[in-house]
C-alpha cells in the first residue's frame, strides 16, 4: 500500500533539523554584522586621515586647531568636506591637538564593552581596542 502523507514524527524530525539550522546561520549572523560595521568605522577613519592631510595642505595646519574640546561630527563633515553619518553606529571624534598632528578616533554605539578605533597622522591602519 503506498502512503501519500507524511507521519508525525517525520514532520517533527524536519522542524527540529530547520530549528538547528536557523540557530547556527543567527549565531553567525551576528559575528559577521559586527566585523562588517568594524570595517564601516575603519574606512571612516581612513577618509577622515584623507580629509585631514587635504585640510592640512590647504589650511596649514590639522582640524580642529584650537584648544575647544572635540567638535561634533556635523562640525567635522563640514570642514573637512566629508559626509559621515552621525550617532547611529559609530561616534566619531577628533580631539585638539597641536597643529602638526591628529588623532581620530570612532567608538562604538551598543551596551556591552565599548568598542574603539584609533588613527593618527602615521600612515596605516587603524588600532583597535575592545573589538571583535
Amino acid at each position: 500500500m503506498k502512503r501519500k502523507a507524511m507521519t508525525l514524527l517525520e514532520l517533527l524530525v524536519v522542524v527540529i533539523i530547520v530549528g538547528v539550522l536557523a540557530t547556527l546561520g543567527l549565531v553567525n549572523y551576528a559575528g559577521v554584522r559586527e566585523h562588517s560595521m568594524g570595517k564601516e568605522a575603519v574606512a571612516n577613519l581612513k577618509l577622515i586621515a584623507a580629509a585631514e592631510r587635504i585640510y592640512r595642505m590647504e589650511i596649514g595646519y590639522f582640524f580642529p586647531h584650537s584648544s575647544a574640546p572635540s567638535p561634533s561630527v556635523a562640525t567635522i563633515n563640514t570642514n573637512l568636506r566629508l559626509s559621515l553619518p552621525q550617532g547611529e553606529r559609530w561616534n566619531y571624534a577628533i580631539p585638539a591637538a597641536a597643529t602638526s598632528t591628529f588623532t581620530a578616533t570612532a567608538t562604538r554605539n551598543r551596551t556591552g564593552s565599548a568598542c574603539v578605533y584609533t588613527i593618527t597622522q602615521a600612515p596605516g591602519e587603524p588600532t583597535a581596542a575592545n573589538c571583535p
